[in-house]
C-alpha cells in the first residue's frame, strides 16, 4: 500500500482544498466528494465523487465503494443519520458522528452548550413560524439576530432592529436555509467589543490551542481575520476552558480527534459562546501564513493520530477575502502581480468554477510587525485582485 490512510472528504470547497494538500503531504489518499464537479478540493485529490451529500444512500454507496479509513466532513449539510449508522458499522467519522449531528444544526449545538454544559450564551429561542418569531422577539427584545438553524457562510443571517423588520428577516432566513427544516434561531444581539475564533485541536496527546483569531464580518460572513487577537489572560483562559469542555462533549463514541473552530463574543472580561465548527474554520485561512503548522496541517495530523504540538506559536498576520459580485461561469482574475508586489503579501485563488454574488473566490494573506498592520496590507492586496467577466 502506497498511502497511510484513505480519506473520504465530504465537501470540497476551499477549506477542503487546503486540507487535501496537508493530508497528501503526510501520505494519505483522498477522495473528494461534493454536489458539483470540479470543486476546488477535487482538482487536487486522488479521486472524486459527485453527489448530494444530503443523499444518505448515495453517501453510503461512496463509502462502500472506497472503504475509507476516515470519513471527514468539510461542510454542515450532510445526512448525519447515515454518518451515525456508518460509525455504528465500524467506520471512523471525523471527529465523530455526534459532532457532525450536533453542529450541523445551530439548535443542537446551542442546547448542548447552554443546556448541558452551562456555558455562557446569549438569550435565544427557536421558531418554525413567523408567529413563533414574534413570541421570541417579545421575550428577548430588540435588536436581535435571526439565522437558519442550518446554513453556512452567513447565508440567511440578519440583524433585526425592530418589529417592522421581523417578517422580512424570517423570510430571508427560511429562503437561505440548508436542508429540509424551516426552523430559525433568534437570539439577543450582543454589543460585543470583539469576536474571536479559538482553533482547538483534540489529538492523541490531549488538547492544544492556537492563539486566538480576530475577525470582522459583513452579511454574517467574515471579511478579514487576524492573528493573534489581543485578549486579556483571564478572557483567554475562560475561552480555552469553554472550548475544551465543548469539544470533549462532542467526542461521542469516537476518539473526537481533529481541529475545531470555536467562536466567542468578548465584552470586557466576559466571554460568550457563539458557535462551533468541528473542522477547519474559514477565519483560520490566516494560519496559512501566521503558523508553521496551518489549521489544515493540524487537522490532518490530529485525525491521523500523529503528534500535535502542545504550544503553537504565531507571527502577526491577516487574511482578507476576494469576493465575486455576480453569477458567471466565464471569468478570469487580474491584478495578481500588483497584489503580490505589496511587501509580505500573498494570494490564494480557490479554483471555484462558477462565481455568485458575495461568493469567496480567493483570499489575500499578509504578514507585518503587528496584526493591525497585517490587516491593512491584506486588504490592500485583496483590493488589487479583480474578477473580470466575459
Amino acid at each position: 500500500m502506497s498511502h497511510i490512510a484513505t480519506i473520504l472528504l465530504l465537501g470540497s470547497g476551499e477549506l477542503g482544498r487546503e486540507f487535501v494538500i496537508s493530508a497528501k503531504r503526510l501520505g494519505a489518499r483522498v477522495i473528494a466528494c461534493d454536489s458539483y464537479d470540479n470543486a476546488p478540493a477535487m482538482q487536487l485529490a486522488d479521486g472524486r465523487e459527485v453527489f448530494s451529500i444530503l443523499d444518505g444512500e448515495a453517501l453510503r454507496e461512496a463509502v462502500i465503494r472506497h472503504q475509507p479509513d476516515l470519513i471527514v466532513p468539510e461542510i454542515e449539510a450532510i445526512r448525519t443519520e447515515m454518518l451515525a449508522d456508518l460509525e455504528g458499522e465500524g467506520f471512523t467519522i471525523v471527529p465523530s458522528a455526534r459532532a457532525a449531528q450536533l453542529t450541523m444544526n445551530r439548535d443542537a449545538i446551542r442546547d448542548l452548550a447552554a443546556g448541558e454544559l452551562g456555558l455562557v450564551t446569549s438569550q435565544y429561542g427557536y421558531a418554525e413560524s413567523f408567529a413563533q418569531c414574534q413570541e421570541i422577539a417579545a421575550r428577548i427584545g430588540y435588536p436581535l439576530v435571526m439565522k437558519p438553524v442550518m446554513s453556512s457562510s452567513g447565508k440567511g443571517q440578519s440583524k433585526v432592529d425592530g418589529p417592522e423588520a421581523l417578517e422580512a428577516a424570517w423570510d430571508y432566513a427560511v429562503a437561505n436555509m440548508r436542508g429540509d427544516r424551516a426552523r430559525v434561531i433568534a437570539e439577543q444581539f450582543i454589543a460585543f467589543d470583539y469576536e474571536i475564533t479559538l482553533l482547538t485541536v483534540r489529538h492523541a496527546g490531549g488538547i492544544s490551542f492556537c492563539p486566538p483569531i480576530g475577525h470582522r464580518q459583513e452579511r454574517g460572513d467574515y471579511r478579514e481575520s487576524w492573528q493573534p487577537a489581543a485578549m486579556s489572560p483571564a478572557a483567554l483562559a475562560a475561552a480555552q476552558d469553554m472550548a475544551a469542555r465543548v469539544v470533549t462533549a462532542l467526542q461521542g463514541g469516537g476518539k473526537g480527534w481533529g481541529l475545531y473552530g470555536v467562536e466567542f463574543f468578548v465584552k470586557g472580561e466576559e466571554v460568550i459562546f457563539s458557535e462551533l465548527s468541528p473542522r477547519p474554520h474559514d477565519t483560520g485561512m490566516v494560519t496559512l501564513v501566521s503558523q508553521d503548522l496551518t489549521e489544515f496541517d493540524l487537522h490532518a495530523r490530529a485525525i491521523l493520530g500523529l503528534p500535535v504540538p502542545q504550544s503553537i506559536a504565531v507571527r502577526p498576520a491577516a487574511s482578507a477575502v476576494i469576493l465575486a459580485d455576480r453569477e458567471s461561469g466565464r471569468f478570469a482574475f487580474e491584478g495578481l502581480a500588483q497584489a503580490l508586489a505589496l511587501g509580505d503579501a500573498d494570494v490564494r485563488i480557490f479554483g471555484k468554477p462558477v462565481t455568485r454574488p458575495y461568493r469567496r473566490m480567493g483570499v489575500a494573506l499578509a504578514r507585518a510587525d503587528d496584526a493591525p498592520a497585517a490587516v491593512e496590507l491584506a486588504k490592500a492586496a485583496a483590493s488589487r485582485v479583480r474578477i473580470v467577466y466575459d
